[in-house]
């Protein structure tokens, strides 16, 4: 490449580029300009500042203050590949800058429903909890082994959030021919109900629902939205499904009223990953626990390099991306996703 050809920047971590791109993508890149790979670690400073003036396209979650974005006046799109909004951009200055900021957090949404879903159909019928028994040597048989049991079939469902998850998760549900609620405060009611819902209140979901999905992102707005009362108004024997992140519970007060029996619990996301290992909930008897693995998946991450590819190509056509979720300049500071540190 001449000393004056466009930089494309790739630092992926946490990801690794051989696990979210092939060879045949990264020579598509390659096309684009100057590809400078940073796999292991970022690049220092100076090598920043050396690649800034050429730089176009940004592959990667580094801090980008506008310092550094002054520094790229040519600067034209931030893909994040780690699959959240962070609060490390100043967004103000790129989105006024003209700077296109993308995440790629759609992948995840039909890998992680699919998970949801079979957590829901764990809580209702009880399944690893009778497995749990039968290897403890207390297992019931029969009608006595499903006194607490329900079916998802023409049951009362609920959500809590209703983005790109919510929206996978629904038509795995079609089958079962249930009720849906859901509550979002940044939908209309009509976007809800045209997706097959009912909009409700949040009071309305946690009182309705038999089981109940937790998908809302956390921003400022919502942060420990779900409290103690909000656990003990949902309906005794009640499932909670929970798959966006932990911050948006108030996670002590959820174990809590688990632990009375009152609901049942399903997590995928905790307040500190790894969980230690003399944490709580790893005794509880009425939590299904989830190590953060329902979104990750081989072929998921494979199609970050996809869609970052696709739209990195129609970005230097002078078009705009159409599969990368685009941040909205009137909520984008108001997400408050901790970083995964592992892929």
């Amino acid at each position: 490449m001449t000393p004056s050809a466009k930089v494309i920047l790739l630092v992926p971590a946490p990801r690794r580029v051989a696990d979210i791109f092939t060879a045949t993508q990264l020579e598509r890149l390659r096309a684009l300009g100057d590809l400078h790979i940073h796999d292991a670690a970022p690049p220092t400073r100076a090598e920043f500042e050396a690649l800034a003036p050429r730089l176009e396209i940004l592959i990667g979650q580094i801090d980008m203050p506008a310092s550094r974005l002054r520094l790229a006046p040519h600067l034209r799109a931030i893909f994040n590949v780690e699959g959240n909004f962070l609060p490390n951009i100043d967004y103000g200055v790129a989105i006024s800058r003209g700077v296109r900021i993308l995440s790629t957090s759609p992948v995840f949404a039909e890998p992680v429903a699919e998970a949801a879903l079979g957590m829901a159909l764990d809580l209702a019928r009880g399944i690893s909890r009778s497995d749990r028994y039968f290897r403890q040597g207390s297992e019931k048989y029969g009608l006595d082994a499903n006194r607490n049991a329900y079916s998802l079939h023409r049951q009362h469902l609920g959500f809590i959030g209703f983005g790109d998850l919510g929206r996978a998760i629904v038509p795995l549900l079609a089958p079962f021919h249930p009720t849906i609620k859901a509550y979002d405060p940044w939908l209309p009611p009509e976007y809800i109900e045209s997706m097959g819902c009912q909009a409700a209140t949040l009071q309305e979901v946690l009182t309705s629902s038999k089981i109940v999905f937790v998908v809302a992102g956390v921003t400022a707005q919502n942060q420990g939205l779900l409290n103690r009362e909000a656990f003990l108004s949902m309906p005794a024997g009640a499932a909670l499904v929970l798959v966006s992140r932990a911050a948006v519970v108030d996670f002590e007060a959820m174990l809590d009223v688990a632990a009375t029996g009152h609901i049942r619990v399903a997590t995928d996301v905790f307040p500190q990953e790894p969980l230690p290992l003399e944490h709580r909930a790893r005794k509880g008897d009425n939590l299904l626990l989830s190590p953060h693995q329902a979104g990750a998946l081989a072929q998921t991450l494979a199609q970050i390099g996809v869609m970052v590819t696709a739209d990195a190509e129609l970005i230097a056509r002078g078009l705009p991306p159409c599969l990368c979720k685009i941040a909205q300049p009137e909520t984008v500071t108001l997400w408050r996703s901790q970083p995964v540190e592992q892929s």
